[in-house]
């Protein structure tokens, strides 16, 4: 894969996999609609099994984990076969097992002095998160002046009608998202639907 995870598509779904079965299909979903790279959650039992089986058998998927927050995740994902590393928010800690994982890493930011302690300490990718909530679009062009070796990841709170606008920034490489992702759609394993929904997003730009 690609240096960098923002480069890969300007959407990153973030997916959280409840059943390890609809892994595979999810994924093959995804990349079929145009969206490579997918973020799974360590936020369910199923999430390192779905990570293993989609880094495994689906064609053209590059798989990541998100909500990374421990050097135990960290060594975890990457066993499991995740390409990419997501957390919310950072420690010395957590970047330094991040850094020593020997794949690409987003580590979350909220606020300038967390993206200048990260500049610091030779990262310039991040993730903004949470991305309304933290300011939003306003904030991130705010940084774009003072901090403009610094890109972005914005997720949380990031949808359909306001995702141009954030991939509109200098800053801004990609974001992330579950509107490709309804409840409904998972629970009735409507593959097709998720692929529609994923062809759109992959279609937005600025």
């Amino acid at each position: 894969m690609t240096s960098s995870v923002l480069d890969l598509a300007p959407v990153v779904p973030v997916v959280v996999v409840e059943d390890v079965s609809d892994a595979v299909p999810l994924a093959r979903a995804l990349v079929a609609g145009g969206l490579p790279a997918i973020e799974v959650t360590l936020r369910t039992p199923a999430a390192l099994d779905a990570i293993s089986a989609m880094a495994a058998e689906v064609e053209g998927a590059v798989v990541g984990a998100g909500t990374v927050i421990s050097p135990a995740n960290v060594a975890d994902s990457v066993d499991a076969g995740a390409e990419f590393l997501v957390s919310p928010g950072w420690t010395d800690t957590l970047l330094d097992a991040m850094k020593g994982a020997g794949v690409p890493f987003l580590p979350g930011v909220s606020t300038a002095s967390e993206v200048v302690a990260l500049l610091e300490r030779g990262v310039r990718e991040m993730k903004f998160f949470p991305a309304e909530a933290a300011g939003g679009v306003p904030y991130l062009k705010a940084l774009a002046g003072p901090l403009p070796q610094a890109r972005f990841c914005p997720t949380g709170g990031v949808s359909p009608a306001n995702a141009p606008t954030y991939l509109a920034l200098r800053n801004v490489g990609c974001v992330g998202g579950t509107w490709m992702l309804p409840n409904d759609a998972i629970a009735a394993k409507d593959w097709g639907r998720v692929e529609k929904l994923a062809r759109e997003a992959s279609a937005l730009t600025a």
